[in-house]
């Protein structure tokens, strides 16, 4: 297949509206943030067969709210040239949800298939929502696994009152086996899940992390789980560790600073390639970026020999193609 490249850099002009991505497109990257065609915010990572595929959603609109129809994902094999596929999904998808809402998500691999987490506004039941969709390959099309919500807002009431709690999935396989799913805003939840992988196994059980405000995520090196998240508002990335998925945890303080003129800080913690990369988003792009018109971006993140984290030093250069 033949790709048109594009180089990106702050001087291309910006897409302000969400428009219909129908083919694969080839781009060359040239620092941060990654993509300046149109805004993607709220970034998840994995990496399958080599291969690194970064998972957004779309920011659209008028930068004066959340406007966020669909969501999108990119490939690359050297952190430089990357390939962008058709709109996966979108929150219209969900046939449970309303409204342009396609909220923070994750995708997870699991025996072939590809588990695709998402958060939305639900239409009958008021709040947030999330929903699981899969799909035969890492850039889909995904279709709803459920035809139902995974999470609803009244299925949290015993700790949070407000309505959007129940954002911000992010799914964890242990080394056991055992799938675990993280989530929320102001407090943090955590349950365990089918093998199946698309309902829940037991109880929801609260999680207690300082100042959590929402965008939890997990991964391990070694014997160290680590759950990062958004703290405080504007947002920082802080983060907890422990021996043990389901904690204690061991607060450990912040690891990236407010990203530059957005309010949101969400992250993704990948290796690939030997190195470990820090995905997030900022606000950055000239003219029309904010909190509401956000971009991706990817740093290196270091951790020192105790196994703490090094904080994440945010550059407009990015990280360097991989030979």
């Amino acid at each position: 297949m033949k790709f048109k490249i594009l180089t990106f850099a702050l001087s291309v002009g910006i897409l302000v509206g969400a428009s219909a991505q129908e083919e694969q497109v080839q781009y060359k990257t040239e620092g941060n943030p990654l993509f300046s065609h149109k805004y993607t915010a709220d970034p998840a990572a994995i990496v399958h067969d080599d291969v690194f595929y970064l998972y957004a959603g779309q920011d659209a609109g008028d930068g004066k709210g959340y406007h966020i129809p669909n969501w999108v994902v990119f490939s690359t094999e050297d952190m430089k040239t990357w390939t962008e596929y058709p709109i996966p999904l979108k929150a219209e998808d969900f046939k449970w949800s309303t409204g342009p809402s396609a909220w923070a998500s994750e995708v997870v691999e699991r025996d072939g298939k590809f588990y695709w987490y998402t958060s939305t506004e639900h239409a009958t039941i008021p709040g947030k929502a999330m929903g699981v969709a899969v799909s035969d390959s890492p850039t889909g099309p995904f279709v709803d696994a459920r035809g139902t919500a995974l999470v609803t807002n009244d299925m949290t009431t015993e700790w949070a009152s407000h309505s959007w709690d129940d954002i911000d999935p992010t799914v964890f396989i242990d080394d056991d086996g055992q799938a675990y799913i993280y989530w929320g805003n102001l407090q943090c939840y955590y349950a365990k899940l089918k093998d199946n992988m698309i309902e829940l196994d037991g109880e929801i059980m609260p999680v207690d992390l300082p100042d959590f405000e929402e965008a939890p995520y997990i991964h391990k090196r070694g014997e160290w789980y680590y759950l990062s998240y958004a703290s405080m508002f504007p947002e920082r990335t802080a983060y907890a560790m422990s021996k043990s998925i389901k904690g204690p945890w061991e607060y450990k303080g912040i690891l990236n600073e407010v990203a530059g003129n957005s309010n949101t800080n969400h992250q993704s913690i990948v290796e690939f390639k030997g190195n470990w990369y820090f995905v997030y988003h900022n606000g950055a792009l000239p003219r029309n970026g904010g909190s509401y018109l956000r971009s991706v971006c990817i740093d290196y993140l270091y951790y020192n020999e105790d196994g703490t984290m090094k904080r994440v030093q945010m550059t407009t250069e990015g990280v360097d193609r991989i030979e």
